[in-house]
């Protein structure tokens, strides 16, 4: 069930993003006075045809869904009737053709700026920003954060909530090395924090994640589990919801940070375990998996603690824009996310940052599901950021994508004509070429992660 939840969101998110980034296409080249012969999402043969018009475009779906095009009157592309001749793509002046190409990318940008509009207007209820337990070692800690303190702005932007405080510092880290953090102390006060990362970290980011530092305030909380991830190991030792766990290998326990300390030093070791369920007690044997920590290896089990009503009244905040600064704010956030894309493609050509930042179609469909099960809103957000980096990918110019003829079009304006077609030929060829190569590296990047 959890492998049909993560293809079928996959192939959801899939559709939307190829079909607005195609109907980008179709849509301005119509508007322009281009005819347009076909819309496919999918390659190969069709599984659905129809058409308005005897003459008109023909709509498929076809087999392969890992695409889309859009096909037009194009006289390199085959004969074309006089009567179509002016509606010919390849007779369109220069700025014509140059709209029509760069419409799909822009399409992705606008869906991404449409669904970061209503993710703001519609709000999240969040926890406010409160730090927990502050390790030393870490850049946290190297900037002077202290348990208890309250993230109220990163470089000047308002963050009420742990989910905003957090994505945002990571997105101005990636970008700058150097972010600066309001705090609140927990007596009350007002201070500047200055985190300062090294560039050898900002190139790898899953050490950055590791070595960040922060960890939300926890509650004094009961050892009461109030769920369990799906495989893990608290799943399969048999651990349930409404569980008190009373003891680990003999020692009593008394709160949930008592129980979390004791997993995380023990990974891949066997705990016995003593839980009270429906007044009777149960023995189980728990193996927390290994994860990175930033300081080595730690232990983890995948359950999590029930929080009273009243803990979660005094931590949960409500985030919520109006109409115009929700637009501002889809705006800002598309901008900066393109920038970033941008930002780490450019260090991982110039080999300052790892290619194993790639993320092929396994990675994808896996954030999918993800963010799926987390709820609407969640996928909403994950759908807006994947429609950010397609824009941004078909922008690059390679030869084949939409940034390649771009590419092609501005020299062409720039010699008075286009390309020998032999040239443009050889060109499109290196960029298959190109492209071939970087999606069968993702896809063993995935293949690496997924049995690592």
């Amino acid at each position: 069930m959890s492998l049909i939840h993560t293809v079928f969101y996959f192939l959801v998110a899939l559709a939307l993003l190829i079909a607005v980034h195609e109907f980008g296409h179709f849509w301005v080249a119509r508007k322009l006075g281009v005819k347009v012969l076909r819309f496919s999402l999918g390659f190969g043969t069709p599984l659905l045809s129809w058409r308005r018009k005897p003459d008109g475009t023909e709509f498929t779906l076809a087999a392969i869904p890992i695409g889309g095009y859009v096909r037009m009157v194009d006289e390199r592309e085959g004969p074309v009737a006089p009567a179509d001749l002016p509606f010919a793509f390849n007779r369109q002046r220069l700025p014509v053709r140059f709209a029509i190409v760069a419409a799909g990318p822009i399409f992705n940008f606008l869906l991404a700026v449409l669904l970061y509009w209503g993710v703001f207007m519609a709000g999240e209820t969040g926890m406010r920003p409160v730090l927990g337990p502050v390790e030393a070692g870490t850049f946290a800690a190297e900037a002077g954060f202290e348990p208890e303190d309250e993230i109220l702005a990163v470089d000047g932007n308002p963050t009420p909530t742990w989910g905003l405080a957090i994505g945002r510092i990571f997105e101005r880290v990636m970008d700058e090395g150097v972010v600066e953090v309001d705090v609140k102390t927990s007596d009350g006060g007002r201070v500047i924090r200055t985190l300062n990362i090294p560039s050898d970290v900002l190139n790898t980011p899953e050490v950055l994640g590791d070595r960040l530092g922060f960890q939300p305030w926890e509650p004094e909380l009961p050892p009461v589990v109030e769920r369990t991830e799906p495989g893990s190991p608290a799943e399969k030792a048999g651990m349930k919801s409404g569980d008190l766990l009373l003891s680990a290998d003999g020692v009593a326990l008394r709160s949930w940070r008592q129980w979390v300390d004791i997993v995380r030093a023990r990974p891949g070791q066997s705990i016995g375990l003593v839980v009270e369920r429906d007044g009777v007690h149960v023995s189980l044997e728990v193996r927390p998996e290994s994860v990175n920590g930033p300081k080595g290896p730690v232990g983890r089990i995948g359950a999590a603690a029930r929080i009273p009503d009243s803990v979660l009244a005094a931590m949960e905040v409500e985030y919520r824009l109006g109409v115009l600064p929700a637009l501002g704010a889809a705006v800002e956030r598309t901008g900066d996310y393109a920038w970033l894309s941008l930002k780490m493609i450019g260090r991982m050509l110039i080999g300052k940052a790892t290619v194993e930042n790639l993320s092929g179609p396994i990675s994808i469909a896996q954030y999918a599901g993800q963010s799926a099960k987390l709820g609407l809103l969640h996928f909403v957000k994950f759908l807006a950021l994947i429609s950010v980096s397609l824009g941004v990918l078909n922008l690059l110019p390679v030869p084949v994508l939409d940034g390649g003829h771009l590419m092609f079009y501005l020299i062409e304006a720039v010699k008075g004509g286009p390309l020998s077609e032999k040239t443009q030929m050889l060109a499109q060829q290196m960029g298959l070429f190109i492209l071939i190569a970087l999606m069968a590296l993702a896809f063993m990047l995935d293949i690496q992660r997924l049995f690592s």
